[in-house]
């Protein structure tokens, strides 16, 4: 009798086990079909050269980024700056591009469903991305060869418009010195999602918050800048001697020597709430692709370098779609969209994906400090920028130029939005080692926003 007892037991355990076991594979099955599926190893959907012989990749507007010729091949749009404006989006032959929608996005291309799995994935399916494939184009150009990223998107519905990243390549012309060629290193990086730059000026919107958040007499305040300023063991160097200022004025002449003291002033733990708030040091997921998380240093650290901290330099890196993000919460009252690639699937038998259900960011800014922000970055324009720049556009921005090492030139940023309801539009441009942020990178932005305004 115990020995059938024990026997049950062993059975039950077994049967236990295999429950579980089975509960874990279709867990796993449920998550990760489409990625089992669409394996370079499964040879009904890639060719003999590691190809993935089905599906098309399109545009916004319809335009074929990417398809299978009857042969089998794979190929790409027939203008060799478009490919290279869209590759980091769409994708390389080889794989190497991890966020490229070949790669990423392979089970919507070949129709991969829970039920059916990938059969019939022959003919693939079309799936559209949100860009533009011509303001990618734009982008490119207006990087002149430069290393860096420009990404536009919809702050109220999440649609990315633009998003290029430098340097990169013609994928059906791959360079034959890509790897030892210093002109394309880190060309299968995607700037946009997967990299972190330090910030400069432009993170003197999150000082700026901060302060408006937690310094009552901000606006009544005055300061004077003589060109540096001592704060601890540090010398506060600034751009200009910009006398004597108020707030206003100082963020448009991005005076350092006010914002360190600010930044001082606020405290490491202050700064340290509103960056975390800001969503700055967050991962966004881009249709799965999970962004870089920023960082900053606020640990044991020193009063003078909490005032290089303050005005973006130091150990600050910032992601350029959470910077991108958080442009789009100050345009939006606190809250934007979170951002998306995919605009839908089509499969073979023209039936489309379900519409895509736009995310919402939490508070990263309250509404009081956005409104105040988005006046404060408009007049940034009027006063320094040159609002005859963007023709017919009510625009927001800041620009940042960040010392990244001696004898090195300094990143060129600008980031801001539009405001108005036909151009619900957040930005971000980085030109790495292009000098000045509203010189160079303010010239970026002002040639895609146009054609994004006012046409081809």
């Amino acid at each position: 009798m115990k020995k059938i007892e024990r026997r049950t037991l062993v059975c039950l355990v077994l049967a236990l086990c295999l429950a579980a076991g089975m509960c874990v594979f279709l867990g796993k099955y449920l998550l990760q079909g489409g990625s089992w599926a669409s394996s370079a190893f499964n040879r009904h959907l890639y060719n003999t050269d590691g190809q993935l012989s089905s599906g098309t990749v399109l545009d916004r507007d319809g335009d074929v980024l990417s398809t299978v010729t009857d042969d089998g091949q794979r190929t790409y749009y027939d203008n060799a700056d478009v490919r290279k404006a869209t590759l980091h989006a769409v994708g390389d032959l080889q794989g190497n591009i991890g966020t490229g929608a070949l790669n990423a996005f392979a089970d919507k291309l070949t129709g991969y469903n829970l039920l059916n799995g990938a059969f019939g994935a022959g003919a693939g399916s079309d799936l559209y991305l949100t860009i533009d494939a011509r303001y990618n184009y734009e982008a490119y150009k207006a990087l002149g060869g430069h290393a860096g990223t420009v990404a536009v998107y919809n702050y109220k519905t999440g649609e990315i418009l633009c998003m290029v990243s430098a340097p990169s390549y013609d994928p059906l012309n791959v360079p034959a010195d890509i790897e030892t060629n210093d002109r394309y290193k880190g060309a299968y990086i995607n700037r946009f999602l997967s990299s972190t730059f330090t910030p400069g000026s432009v993170y003197k919107t999150v000082t700026l918050a901060a302060a408006l958040g937690e310094i009552p007499d901000l606006e009544q305040r005055t300061w004077t800048c003589e060109g540096s300023v001592q704060i601890g063991d540090e010398t506060i160097i600034c751009s200009g001697t910009h006398g004597q200022q108020n707030i206003g004025d100082a963020f448009a002449n991005s005076c350092n020597v006010v914002f360190a003291q600010i930044a001082a002033e606020l405290g490491a733990d202050t700064l340290k709430k509103y960056t975390e708030q800001a969503g700055l040091t967050d991962s966004y997921s881009v249709n799965g692709l999970p962004t870089a998380a920023g960082s900053f240093q606020w640990d044991d650290i020193t009063d003078g370098q909490l005032g290089w901290a303050g005005v973006g330099q130091g150990q600050d890196q910032v992601n350029p779609c959470a910077l991108m993000v958080y442009m789009g919460a100050i345009a939006n009252g606190g809250k934007a969209a979170k951002p998306y690639l995919i605009e839908k699937t089509v499969s073979a038998l023209g039936l489309p994906s379900l519409p895509h259900f736009t995310g919402k960011t939490g508070q990263l800014v309250s509404p009081d400090t956005a409104q105040t922000l988005s006046d404060m970055m408009a007049e940034n324009v009027q006063k320094t920028y040159g609002a005859g720049r963007f023709p017919n556009m009510d625009i927001c921005a800041k620009s940042g130029t960040a010392e990244v090492g001696e004898g090195q030139t300094p990143h060129a940023w600008f980031a801001g939005f539009l405001r108005g309801e036909d151009t619900p539009y957040a930005f971000v441009v980085l030109v790495e080692n292009g000098g000045g942020g509203s010189a160079v990178a303010g010239t970026v932005a002002s040639r895609v926003l146009d054609v994004i305004v006012n046409g081809y």
